[in-house]
C-alpha cells in the first residue's frame, strides 16, 4: 500500500507543478515592445484549445484593468451553455520579468499561477492577439471585436501551427449574447 500512496503523491505533485508553470512552452517567444496600458480593456475570445475550465462556454470575454499595485485585474466571463447561465472568474496577473515583454503569470486560485504569454499581437492598434499558456495545450485567439477578418484569423492559426499547437483542435467560440 505504501508504494501506491507514494506513486499517487508523486503524480499529484507532478500535475500541480505542470499546472502552476509560468514559463512559455519551449520555442515559443512572447512579443516584445509590449505596452500593458494599450492591452487593457475588453477582449473577446475568438478561438481556444479545449480545457476543463471553459468547456461548454460561449460568449467568452476577458477584461483587463491595472491595479494600484501594478498588477492586472483579470475578469473572465462566459456563458455556460449547459446550465444556461453566466459564469465569471476574477484573477490577478503580474509580469514575470520585464514589463516590455508580454509574459505574465495569472492566478485565479490563490497561490497557484499559470503562464499567460502574448505570442502575436497587432502592435499598431492592439486589435488582436494570440496567447499561449504554459504548454502547447493552452492557446487563445483574442480580438477587440466579436469577429476577425479571415486573413488575420488564418495568419494567427498558421503562426500557432508553425509553433506546434494543435490548431485543428481549435474551438471557434460563438459570440451572440
Amino acid at each position: 500500500m505504501l508504494p501506491l500512496r507514494s506513486a499517487c503523491l508523486t503524480l499529484l505533485l507532478s500535475l500541480t507543478l505542470v499546472a502552476c508553470s509560468t514559463a512559455p512552452p519551449d520555442g515559443v517567444r512572447p512579443v516584445s515592445s509590449f505596452e500593458i496600458d494599450r492591452y487593457l480593456g475588453k477582449w473577446y475570445e475568438i478561438a481556444r484549445l479545449d480545457h476543463s475550465f471553459e468547456r461548454g462556454m460561449s460568449d467568452v470575454n476577458a477584461t483587463y484593468s491595472l491595479q494600484d499595485d501594478g498588477s492586472v485585474k483579470v475578469i473572465n466571463r462566459g456563458y455556460d451553455t449547459r446550465r444556461q447561465m453566466w459564469k465569471e472568474a476574477v484573477g490577478r496577473a503580474v509580469f514575470i520579468g520585464d514589463p516590455d515583454t508580454a509574459s505574465l503569470k495569472v492566478s485565479f486560485f490563490g497561490p497557484f499561477y499559470g503562464g499567460y504569454h502574448v505570442i502575436a499581437l497587432d502592435q499598431e492598434h492592439y486589435r488582436w492577439s494570440l496567447v499561449a499558456g504554459p504548454s502547447r495545450d493552452y492557446l487563445w485567439i483574442l480580438a477587440r471585436e466579436w469577429t476577425l477578418p479571415t486573413d488575420v484569423r488564418d495568419a494567427l492559426v498558421s503562426k500557432a501551427q508553425s509553433l506546434g499547437f494543435a490548431t485543428e483542435q481549435l474551438i471557434w467560440v460563438e459570440q451572440t449574447r
